[in-house]
């Protein structure tokens, strides 16, 4: 039996395997703008906060002032906008100017638990893809969480992404 769902087509509930919900999602948004214009937002982390919904303010650790691979920040978060409200720290995993920055949930990468990033693709006719995404640790307690409550918190993540996604775009593109 799947979780969540019905038995395979064909399978027999006692040999079909248990399908989990994806820890991992994505959201594109077309943005009339370079790489390099929409860069800056998404690598500067104490910008989040004008953006994101459940992340409302972000600074540098360790005397850093900008991104680079291995830098850390901590975020302030209000989850589900609600709360609880709690400061995270991270690590930059990647930062290639003006195409990928990423990053890490977690005191350092090894200790990480959900992995974000944000990708800029050059459109061929015009403007960039801005793609955020995320992806949860292939680690037990979070295939159980996210068995359990991955319905809800996707649905989560995935309309904090495209909000983010759709308040740049809006700051970016205005005349």
């Amino acid at each position: 039996m799947t979780l969540g769902g019905s038995t395979p087509r064909g399978g027999d509930a006692e040999t079909a395997p248990v399908r989990l919900p994806a820890m991992q999602d994505a959201v594109t948004v077309w943005m009339d703008v370079t790489p390099e214009q929409i860069w800056d937002l998404v690598s500067d982390v104490t910008k989040v906060g004008r953006y994101s919904p459940e992340t409302f303010e972000a600074e540098w650790l360790d005397g850093a002032t900008g991104p680079a691979v291995g830098v850390r920040f901590r975020g302030h978060v209000k989850r589900n906008q609600r709360g609880p409200t709690y400061w995270a720290t991270c690590v930059i995993t990647e930062c290639e100017p003006n195409r990928a920055f990423g990053f890490t949930v977690g005191p350092s990468v090894e200790k990480g638990l959900n992995n974000w990033r944000y990708e800029l693709e050059p459109n061929p006719s015009g403007g960039t893809d801005v793609t955020e995404s995320f992806r949860l640790k292939d680690a037990l307690p979070l295939k159980v969480y996210w068995a359990l409550l991955g319905w809800a918190r996707g649905r989560t993540n995935r309309n904090g992404m495209r909000t983010t996604l759709e308040r740049m775009k809006a700051e970016l593109e205005q005349p």
